[in-house]
């Protein structure tokens, strides 16, 4: 006998109805999900799945440009995105929504013309777009931006006029932004393995350029009071103050730095 059960179908956005019966379940848009497809999806504690004329589909791409796998997360709230394996948000104790929030407020208030370093999700973007006049977001692969079309929590990316989502090395896009362009940065780069440029001398003097007098940076490093952490840091810290930034300060509830122009 079918009955039905209440369901979120867009990773904790919203809630739908979907019947149940003999042959699985049966969504609003009329596809019937298998048992044994349904039993896959449960299986999977670390995946999220689409789900596409009866078929379903992890949502998992392998980056050709990047020799890397994306894929999502779900967590107690938003998803994060694995990145061979290493989840892009804080999830310990946390969610990516409340990770991105802790990062916006130490560049509250957020006016202006705001630069995103790393698109990713899109959290920070559109967390951004909310006060500001204009968000430039730079995402290196097109593969994340992929992603971000599947994911229902990154749509906004995609639909906020006040967003420009750009693809490029932001390595290389910085250097034709004008001097002082923007009011506030987000510098949200992996990790100083995997991207080590973003960290460098040459990088932090390009921030200080483009950041107009009194206007803030965030660079997120990861746990402050971690071995490494604390050594990843130090060196950033240095570098910073070096190219140009009057202030550095630590904001450990936010696993980053804030530097002042």
């Amino acid at each position: 006998m079918a009955r039905t059960v209440v369901v979120s179908l867009d990773l904790g956005r919203t809630k739908s109805e979907i019947h149940i019966g003999d042959g699985g379940a049966v969504f609003p848009d009329g596809q019937l999900v298998g048992w044994e497809d349904l039993e896959d999806i449960n299986q999977h504690e670390v995946g999220c799945f689409t789900v596409d004329s009866g078929r379903i589909w992890k949502v998992q791409l392998y980056s050709e440009m990047m020799s890397r796998i994306y894929s999502l997360m779900p967590t107690s709230g938003p998803p994060t995105m694995l990145l061979s394996g290493i989840p892009m948000h804080r999830i310990k104790d946390t969610d990516p929504r409340r990770d991105t929030l802790a990062k916006i407020k130490t560049l509250k208030p957020v006016t202006g013309q705001v630069l995103d370093t790393s698109t990713g999700l899109g959290y920070t973007a559109i967390e951004a777009a909310k006060s500001a006049e204009k968000v430039i977001t730079v995402e290196i692969d097109p593969a994340v931006l992929e992603i971000c079309g599947i994911n229902p929590w990154s749509h906004r990316l995609f639909e906020d006029k006040r967003i420009e989502s750009r693809i490029g090395d932001v390595f290389e896009e910085i250097t034709h932004f004008e001097d002082a362009a923007f009011s506030r940065i987000m510098h949200d780069p992996p990790t100083i393995s995997l991207a080590g440029r973003l960290y460098s001398a040459e990088f932090y003097e390009q921030l200080v350029r483009v950041l107009a007098p009194g206007g803030r940076l965030f660079h997120y490093v990861g746990d402050l009071t971690s071995r490494s952490g604390r050594r990843t840091s130090r060196g950033v810290v240095q570098r910073l103050k070096d190219a140009g930034f009057r202030r550095v300060i630590p904001r450990k509830e936010a696993f980053g730095v804030v530097a002042y122009r």
